[in-house]
């Protein structure tokens, strides 16, 4: 609460920096103008006099211009304020603030002593920060041949970013490639193909490989980028499984004869593990569930080491198609672990299991007169603990945000996390009675146990800022990126919006009232300067008459 309070207080300060400069500024112009306009050398109860008279004989039209002029280059800072604000999500006006005017009035000093003694604070969560932006692997990414592409075919819309399709040829060459390639023509040819930007190039060159020999890794682009179907994507995966089986049999019998080897044989793992994972997809895809469960289950078993895969989310999700809620329970009791890193999947199965076991009799109201039990307590904290790791779900689950198709990566505790997360558990959440009803009760009041603004984390560590960005990049144009914490509209901005507004008023109301504007007017200024008048008459009645014609001859 008090690192709160330091905040609110540094926002109160800025704002009341830059009124009183903007006020300062415009005074300055005014003073400027006088005296330009009363440049000639007289006595100050002269020029008083000059300024009254010059101010009787303005028009109306001068104030009409004045304020039309101070409305229009309101509204231009106005504009400029809200386009960087929209660019950069900041202020313009409050960073130069921070990072000039701020030094200048004394603030860098209270804030170094803060900053010297969380020094060490700091650290560690910037570190935790860049670790949580990391980009992970979507572990139930679809098939771009089958999937992708007829979407594509479909609606004439592309599902996937450069940048996703960059980061999945990046994850291509590091687990299907190894230093040995070039001495084998096929996988030499592959190790280029993986590199090559054109789909076609691709594909032509997994064929020209094909017919070298019997190449796992050109069976695999094959059945993700050419096969239209899931059942041509499993043929040819069933194909790459026999090639990828063979080699990794070879390389594990020579796997201690040099590094050489070592790293062919940890290339040919990462191939037979990722054929072996697609092939239960696909069986999942096609309805084989349970079949789909054995080949995930052995998998996790032969390679228990390979945790980067992420093997159980997808086990996850066919178990809950089964309905097999126990074994769900039991997977959740192995890897939802204080010392393991959490993901979507992982926290909102918890709450979902949690949310099953009282859903389909919750009742708000009767929840409101009696008190929640405590079954329904574990469930509401359960979904409180979800919704801070990923606030973007909720909205995916309601069906209060329209889903795409989930790239090929995702962030965890970002919009590319949840609508990969929705885009396959939305149907298991429907089918638990009474589920979305508790989740649509109850997400809310999350937000009211997280600190604002941020500074930390209630159950987690406080959401990285880094997310938007990176969502942006990862996720197709058309769709509007969830940003969590709403970004409220900077301080200057709705002060410029309102000056324009009030000056574009005045100017109206002068050009529609010029009389009665101009009689407000001149007794506005007149009542200005009637301080100044009393102030300028007590120092001339205080000072001899030949110091004031020195000084105004200066």
């Amino acid at each position: 609460m008090a690192e709160a309070g330091t905040g609110l207080l540094e926002q109160i300060k800025s704002c009341v920096v830059w009124s009183w400069t903007y006020l300062w500024t415009v005074w300055f112009f005014i003073v400027l103008f006088l005296v330009y306009i009363l440049r000639v050398p007289l006595k100050i109860n002269d020029n008083l006099s000059t300024v009254s008279m010059f101010l009787n004989t303005l028009t109306p039209k001068f104030y009409v211009a004045l304020t039309g002029t101070s409305s229009l280059i309101s509204g231009l800072i106005l504009i400029f304020e809200w386009w960087y604000f929209r660019k950069y999500g900041t202020s313009f006006i409050e960073q130069v603030s921070v990072s000039h005017l701020r030094p200048l009035l004394g603030g860098v000093d209270n804030n170094s002593s803060n900053n010297s003694n969380s020094s060490h604070g700091d650290s560690d969560s910037s570190r935790q920060s860049v670790s949580e932006c990391k980009v992970w692997r979507n572990p139930l990414n679809l098939f771009r041949g089958a999937e992708y592409n007829r979407y594509t075919w479909v609606t004439g819309r592309e599902p996937l970013t450069y940048y996703d399709m960059n980061l999945s040829a990046q994850d291509h060459q590091t687990f299907f490639t190894c230093d040995s390639d070039h001495l084998r023509p096929a996988d030499a040819i592959m190790q280029k193909a993986w590199r090559e930007r054109n789909p076609q190039a691709r594909i032509s060159a997994a064929h020209e490989a094909l017919e070298i020999n019997e190449c796992a890794t050109a069976y695999i682009l094959l059945a993700e980028e050419e096969a239209t179907t899931i059942a041509e994507a499993e043929k040819l995966f069933q194909q790459a499984l026999k090639a990828g089986d063979g080699c990794y049999r070879r390389s594990q019998q020579l796997q201690h004869h040099g590094s050489q080897y070592e790293a062919q044989h940890r290339r040919d793992t990462n191939v037979l593990v990722y054929i072996k994972r697609r092939l239960a997809m696909c069986a999942r895809r096609l309805g084989r569930t349970r079949e789909a469960v054995k080949m995930m289950r052995d998998l996790m078993k032969e390679f228990p080491l390979l945790s980067m895969f992420n093997i159980h989310e997808n086990l996850l999700d066919a178990l809950l198609e089964l309905q097999a809620y126990a074994d769900v329970q039991a997977v959740l009791a192995k890897y939802d672990d204080i010392s393991l890193p959490k993901s979507a999947t992982i926290c909102y199965t918890a709450a979902l299991l949690k949310a099953r076991a009282v859903s389909d009799k919750f009742s708000p109201e009767a929840a409101s007169r009696r008190g929640l039990s405590t079954a329904e307590m574990n469930a509401v904290e359960a979904i409180h603990r979800a919704v801070e790791f990923n606030p973007h779900v909720p909205k995916y689950l309601l069906e209060m945000k329209s889903l795409i198709l989930p790239p090929e990566h995702i962030l965890k505790r970002g919009d590319s996390e949840a609508i990969a997360y929705a885009f396959f558990h939305l149907s298991h959440w429907k089918r638990v009675e009474g589920a979305l009803n508790l989740l649509h009760c109850t997400w809310e009041g999350t937000f009211r146990m997280i600190p604002y603004p941020l500074e930390k984390g209630h159950l987690f560590y406080p959401y990285p800022i880094c997310t938007e960005t990176a969502d942006r990049e990862l996720l197709p144009s058309f769709h509007e990126v969830s940003v969590y914490p709403k970004k409220e509209l900077p301080f200057f901005i709705l002060f410029t919006a309102g000056l324009c507004s009030f000056t574009a008023m005045l100017a109206l109301l002068t050009h529609q009232f010029p009389e009665l504007m101009g009689v407000f007017a001149k007794a506005f200024l007149s009542t200005l300067f009637a301080p100044l008048n009393f102030v300028m008459e007590k120092v001339e009645s205080i000072l001899p008459s030949s110091l004031w014609h020195q000084l105004t001859r200066i």
